[in-house]
């Protein structure tokens, strides 16, 4: 540093400290007389107006007696205003008993979310845990779509069951997994299926279906498609396809593009 400033007083600090390859903040730094030592806080003053001891007391008891356990502070106050008592202001009652006792907390009833344990998909053999969804693809004409069903076995990534419709339904849903179930030969307590939590995944008939099938069933936590990683990869394989269109002109269209592209 000595060397800087007795070279700025020739040339400048600036073409000194470019000279030296110092930075002039590190050089201000160095050349700053130190600090002061921080002065001891001196203690608060005490408002005229505080409450003494005996007084905050008092108001703790009388907030906590019988009378007036279960009521807000507000009601306490107006009671006792309306009888000629004053002890304190409204605040001061609620700072006494958040900051001191912590009486005073949200008592508004908050939703409780529940535990979605992560669903865990193994097969060691074809037909033992299906996994199943629905995309909607555009049609000829805005606004209109078509509703591919697609059941996949994740063991083979082999697709058991397929299906295109105009529409969204659980009876459609429904129809196509018992077809796909008796073309497949499956036995009660031998198959497992996964979906999301659509509509018609979550719909009271394929439950209902299931379980007379003996099938387990399962489902992806809410908001996670990480959960149901099988089916969403089979639908980006068949959109990022370079013959798929951006639009198919009918359902016969769509139908025939699928027969090629599954088998």
């Amino acid at each position: 540093m000595s060397a800087v400033s007795s070279l700025s007083q020739d040339i400048g600090r600036k073409k000194a400290c470019e000279a030296l390859a110092l930075p002039r903040a590190t050089f201000y730094r160095h050349m700053s007389p130190a600090a002061e030592p921080l002065q001891e806080e001196t203690p608060r003053p005490v408002p005229v107006l505080a409450l003494t001891k005996l007084e905050r007391k008092t108001v703790i008891e009388v907030l906590h007696s019988e009378r007036f356990q279960d009521k807000a502070p507000r009601q306490v106050f107006a009671s006792l205003l309306d009888e000629g008592q004053y002890h304190c202001s409204v605040r001061t009652m609620y700072r006494i008993l958040t900051d001191e006792h912590g009486d005073v907390k949200e008592r508004r009833k908050h939703v409780q979310r529940p535990h979605y344990t992560k669903p865990e998909l193994l097969a060691t053999a074809p037909n033992q845990v299906w996994s199943w969804d629905i995309t909607k693809l555009k049609g000829s004409v805005k606004w209109t779509y078509f509703y591919l069903y697609v059941i996949l076995d994740i063991f083979s990534r082999y697709v058991v069951g397929w299906m295109v419709a105009h529409r969204e339904q659980d009876s459609l849903a429904k129809r196509l997994i018992e077809e796909t179930c008796q073309k497949q030969g499956i036995q009660p307590g031998q198959l497992t299926v996964h979906a999301d939590r659509g509509s018609s995944m979550k719909s009271k008939r394929v439950a209902h279906l299931l379980s007379d099938l003996g099938i387990t069933k399962t489902h992806s936590r809410p908001h996670v498609s990480n959960d149901n990683p099988y089916s969403e990869a089979q639908f980006k394989t068949l959109k990022y396809c370079p013959q798929f269109p951006e639009r198919f002109g009918s359902i016969q269209d769509f139908r025939s593009f699928c027969q090629g592209f599954f088998s």
